[in-house]
């Protein structure tokens, strides 16, 4: 039988969870790679958020995970603004406007905000996991639809915190 040499790229059929971490949780199949269904997915079905609130979400979240994770994810589709290769020095610029625009949430919104955000998107725990959390004196319950009513007004207000954003850089240049 012959040796194999080298390293074959696995797909993502094959690099997707295991049959075990499919029992645990619900996933996202429609986008590559396969995700978890996260809480902002759940909130976006039920209705109690909007579109661009959920996008306002996910844009935080790939700023943070720039910032402290020193990655970034891009879809398939996805095409260069422009033919500029990054160095480590500007590289590390970006990630520092990555960590720029978490720390304005941060300070605009608030730390609890901030917590939740991290709980809702980075550690990608359920509303129940949240309400134990964060109200371990209520019932799981309770618990549970406060935690959703709180993420629910956060995503929104970060969109409109993002809004109010783009509108002062956008008259800054304008300047």
């Amino acid at each position: 039988m012959p040796v194999q040499t080298g390293f074959v790229a696995r797909t993502d059929e094959v690099n997707g969870p295991t049959a075990e971490r499919l029992q645990h949780s619900d996933f996202i199949t429609t986008s590559a790679p396969v995700r978890v269904l996260r809480t902002v997915q759940a909130l976006l079905h039920a209705g109690d958020i909007t579109q661009s609130a959920a996008d306002a979400g996910e844009r935080w979240y790939q700023n943070y995970v720039f910032g402290y994770c020193n990655y970034t994810e891009w879809p398939e589709n996805f095409q260069r603004v422009s033919l500029t290769r990054h160095d480590q020095v500007s590289w590390q610029l970006l990630r520092a406007q990555a960590m720029t625009r978490v720390t304005l949430v941060r300070e605009a919104l608030g730390l609890c905000a901030h917590q939740r955000l991290r709980m809702m998107l980075v550690d990608e725990l359920s509303f129940r996991a949240m309400g134990s959390a964060l109200f371990p004196a209520l019932s799981a319950s309770s618990a549970q639809r406060k935690v959703a009513a709180q993420c629910a007004l956060l995503l929104e207000q970060l969109e409109a915190f993002e809004e109010v954003q783009r509108k002062a850089t956008k008259e800054r240049k304008s300047n």
